[in-house]
């Protein structure tokens, strides 16, 4: 911008219209120089314009350096967008004056703080830049201010072209700054909600595999039972077929001679004999390695199942499993005479009064036994036992 000298009413210029340096910025009786905000901050001040420096007030000295910052930043501004612009016409003022009453209120540069680098940065590189009274200030066009190094060394040339650019640059780094984040927080998105996925995914197959798991143990399990039903109902079924037999073969031999040891009779005196069909096998007193000491007892060889009947009315005192004895019933008589049943194969009475001839078990092979077969002992008032075939026929019975 320019303006010519100073009259009674402000010039009024069409075009941007090329002056000499000392037009632009003071009086035309004053030195033709361009002239620089910082010159007289650090040069002393000459010329009839002097003004006595206010050392008072760190204030006074901010507040003029902030005004010469903004006339700059103004100025450049202006500058810079002049170009792009139709020139308008321009009324200026003097501004010879306000130059002068600046200058007289600025520190001195040693007085402030990143002097050195402002002035380097106007004047450029290397410029020889001298401080102290008496030392010539250096000039640098006004076009020029607010223009770093780094704007030098990137070809800048314009003040208002570098802030742009700056400023541009500014706003591009804080947009890809934000891209970025926005790109980031989606793949952590995407990262959180497939290990979701992938941990659900692994819980529902975990899931299944017990599933799984648990309907082929139970699908086992009911297999094992069905078939231990099988065979608990074939067992009952062939064990009551023998029964019947036998009990068909009982009753068909009753009140019959029967055994081989050539007995005349099942029955006499309210006595009876403890099975119907059998075969006298080891007998009382017999020494064998199937007992502690000498046979105990009479052994009736018959099939498994065969009835076992009571050889007189008394009450049964005992029955259950019983050792080597396999499972026994005791049957106390009045006189109270014990008559034990042993290794039977079940028990029909475990308790209460019976008459003679009630079955109460049935033949079988349980205990200390090789094959099975009724176990008889007759013990006189519980104490020991005596044999069984003399007291039977001591009671009417040809066992």
């Amino acid at each position: 911008m320019a303006s010519g000298p100073a009259t009674a009413g402000a010039p009024t210029i069409a075009g941007p219209v090329a002056a000499p340096p000392h037009d632009a910025f003071g009086p035309e009786d004053e030195d033709g120089e361009e002239w620089n905000p910082t010159a007289d901050s650090i040069a002393p001040v000459r010329g009839r314009h002097r003004v006595v420096k206010q050392r008072g007030g760190g204030m006074a000295r901010s507040g003029a350096v902030l005004g010469v910052g903004v006339i700059a930043a103004v100025g450049a501004g202006g500058m810079a967008t002049a170009k792009d612009r139709p020139n308008p016409p321009i009324s200026m003022p003097d501004l010879g004056q306000v130059a002068d009453e600046v200058q007289g209120v600025l520190p001195e540069a040693r007085e402030l703080s990143g002097a050195p680098r402002l002035v380097s940065d106007v004047v450029g590189p290397g410029a020889d830049v001298a401080s102290g009274p008496g030392a010539p200030a250096a000039a640098a066009p006004l076009s020029t201010a607010g223009l770093t190094a780094e704007d030098a060394a990137n070809g800048a040339t314009d003040a208002g072209e570098a802030l742009r650019a700056r400023i541009m640059q500014q706003a591009e780094h804080q947009q890809n700054a934000a891209d970025d984040a926005q790109r980031e927080a989606a793949a952590r998105a995407a990262a959180e909600q497939a290990a979701k996925a992938a941990a659900a995914q692994a819980e529902a197959d975990k899931a299944q595999k017990a599933a799984e798991a648990e309907a082929e143990r139970k699908a086992e399990e009911a297999a094992r039972k069905a078939e231990a039903e099988a065979e608990r109902k074939a067992e009952a079924a062939a064990k009551a077929k023998a029964e019947a037999e036998a009990e068909a073969e009982a009753e068909a031999d009753a009140g019959s001679e029967s055994g081989s040891g050539g007995g005349s009779g099942t029955s006499a005196g309210a006595y009876a004999l403890p099975v119907a069909s059998y075969t006298l096998t080891s007998t009382f007193g017999q020494a064998g390695d199937l007992w502690s000491a000498d046979h105990t007892g009479q052994d009736f060889a018959a099939p498994t199942g065969t009835p076992v009947k009571a050889v007189h009315g008394g009450t049964i005192t005992s029955a259950g499993w019983a050792g080597a004895y396999g499972y026994r019933i005791v049957l106390t008589l009045a006189d109270g005479t014990e008559i034990w049943y042993c290794h039977l194969s079940s028990m029909v009475k475990t308790s209460g009064t019976v008459s003679t001839g009630d079955v109460i078990g049935r033949v079988g092979a349980t205990g200390n036994v090789t094959g099975p077969h009724l176990h008889l002992e007759v013990r006189p008032g519980g104490g020991s036992p005596v044999d069984p075939l003399a007291w039977l026929r001591q009671h009417g019975l040809n066992p």
